[in-house]
């Protein structure tokens, strides 16, 4: 019925949606902050418009935020938010044993609350619908912002509720968790929300879901985590990352629950993480590309940059997907044209009509269309994106201006090096050039590299992967490793990247709810309901 089409395009463009309360609250009787209570929820409706057009009235319970750990720094971000349908277009619905769609709206790794949100897809703004935070934000934190949204994505470059709504009208139990950010600071002055704020918070909401296995509705064994951009990265992270003991100590200051805080599947969209090689790799990619203003880089820093790329992708030891052999700086062009960027406009090209895919291959004259396929060499396709986003380096600026410095920050700190080239060359007039004692073992808590490299067993066996062509926010190399570590530890991974799309974008929303069905069992449970 289309539940599972480009609802992502609708949604920035318009969704025709509504949301009724039904009139009556129950209220909260349980005095223990980690028990959920399965009768505190407000009964709500909601019109989805799925992506063939057809409209769907889906009954819903509808939780508002609930503290997710029993002492938190700042419960205006360390909540989540739970709506679990109860009827959809008139036929009533079981969602006791569904899947649990947990949907964070991590933008630019800045804070995102629930805290205000008074239905589903609350979490689809950084402030879940203009709440006020506790803490300030930091100095410089709305250019950050302005720079990583657009039309695909929400106020801080993270997720639209595209994949919540129709998750629910597919009866499926949605769960969106804030997360503390990067620009949160105290009356102190002192940074609470940077790194591994976010990993933790969204760790610590997935132990609150688990411990409360028969309460709260949906399967706490079939969790399936989705975010973009830097909320790409946590989804990413979270997957990867699974009942690793690193983050015990973090956990346990918070007072998570006493579960395990492994997912089943993870929803990756334009990863922006691996940020200690994210320089290296987005100068490998995108090097040869001017920015907007048409100057260049600095070539010397590219080139440097892009050697570290070459020696940390040999260490990697990665194979490529299908057989390609072993992934290096020399041979990484060759298999993403082929792995990802030849079939992606191939899928594009042939999905026009042949008026519209004349016009088109007219004014794109370097891809060659033959036999229904399109081929093209890397060197045209990088010409046929253009201007690349970020200057050099692009994560660890020499001048501490990312928002990736931010992300590094401690205590009064706002921002700091992590990586030993960006100290060594640092602009900022800092006294010394080493990064600080502290930062590696931040740098592992944030990576979900780190965890394959380890084989953790508790990460996700199931990974979907999404990214633009057109997406220079970082390297298309990164998103490919993530997919490469995966699949050669023997998960089930499924990646690809959308031709001529940007940061942000999912235009195949409803393939990820149907892939949810198929990898959770979802469908064979329904159908053996029946």
């Amino acid at each position: 019925m289309g539940i599972g089409a480009t609802a992502g395009v609708a949604a920035a463009g318009g969704f025709a949606l509504s949301a009724n309360a039904s009139g009556t609250s129950k209220s909260s009787a349980s005095s223990d902050a980690l028990v959920f209570d399965p009768d505190a929820y407000t009964k709500l409706t909601k019109t989805v418009t799925d992506t063939d057009g057809n409209d769907h009235s889906v009954v819903y319970h509808f939780w508002k935020a609930i503290t997710y750990v029993a002492s938190p720094v700042d419960a205006t971000y360390q909540s989540l938010i739970v709506s679990s349908p109860v009827e959809i277009d008139g036929t009533a619905v079981d969602a006791s044993n569904a899947p649990i769609l947990l949907a964070n709206s991590v933008g630019g790794y800045m804070p995102s609350s629930v805290a205000t949100a008074t239905e589903v897809g609350g979490g689809g703004s950084a402030m879940g619908g203009g709440g006020a935070p506790t803490g300030s934000a930091a100095p410089g934190a709305s250019a950050s912002t302005a720079s990583n949204a657009n039309g695909n994505t929400n106020a801080t470059g993270g997720a639209l509720s595209s994949n919540q709504l129709l998750a629910l009208a597919a009866g499926y139990v949605v769960i969106e968790p804030g997360a503390r950010g990067r620009t949160l600071k105290n009356s102190d002055g002192e940074y609470y929300g940077t790194a591994p704020a976010a990993i933790v918070d969204l760790k610590a909401a997935v132990r609150y879901i688990r411990s409360n296995k028969g309460r709260i509705p949906g399967n706490v064994e079939r969790i399936v985590s989705a975010g973009t951009s830097a909320g790409g990265a946590l989804s990413s992270l979270l997957g990867a990352s699974g009942d690793s003991k690193i983050y015990d100590k973090y956990l346990k200051e918070l007072g998570a629950a006493d579960a395990s805080d492994a997912i089943f599947a993870t929803g990756a969209w334009c990863p922006i993480t691996d940020l200690e090689h994210a320089d290296g790799a987005y100068e490998f990619n995108w090097g040869a590309n001017a920015l907007s203003t048409g100057k260049q880089v600095d070539q010397t820093v590219s080139k440097e940059l892009q050697s570290q790329f070459a020696e940390y992708q040999a260490s990697l030891k990665l194979r490529g997907l299908n057989g390609f052999g072993t992934l290096t700086a020399r041979n990484y062009d060759e298999y993403l044209v082929e792995q990802y960027l030849e079939p992606s406009a191939t899928t594009y090209l042939a999905g026009l009509s042949d008026s519209d895919r004349e016009t088109y291959l007219a004014a794109n004259t370097f891809i060659t269309w033959s036999g229904g396929k399109a081929s093209f060499t890397w060197a045209d396709f990088l010409t046929h994106v253009g201007a690349r986003k970020k200057d050099a380096p692009s994560f660890d600026a020499f001048d501490l201006s990312a928002g990736e410095n931010n992300e590094f920050g401690a205590d009064t700190t706002l921002a700091r090096h992590f990586t030993a080239y960006g100290a060594k060359n640092d602009t900022a007039g800092l006294t010394t050039k080493r990064v600080a004692s502290d930062i590696p073992e931040k740098l592992d808590l944030m990576n979900p590299m780190y965890h394959f490299a380890k084989k953790n067993p508790g990460r996700s066996k199931h990974w979907w992967i999404r990214l633009g062509t057109k997406d220079s926010d970082t390297s298309l190399t990164v998103s490919a490793n993530i997919a490469a570590a995966a699949a050669g530890l023997g998960d089930d991974v499924n990646h690809l990247y959308y031709w001529d799309e940007g940061h942000g974008s999912n235009i195949d929303p409803a393939d990820f709810i149907t892939w949810i069905a198929k990898v959770t069992g979802h469908t064979k449970r329904a159908a053996a309901a029946k």
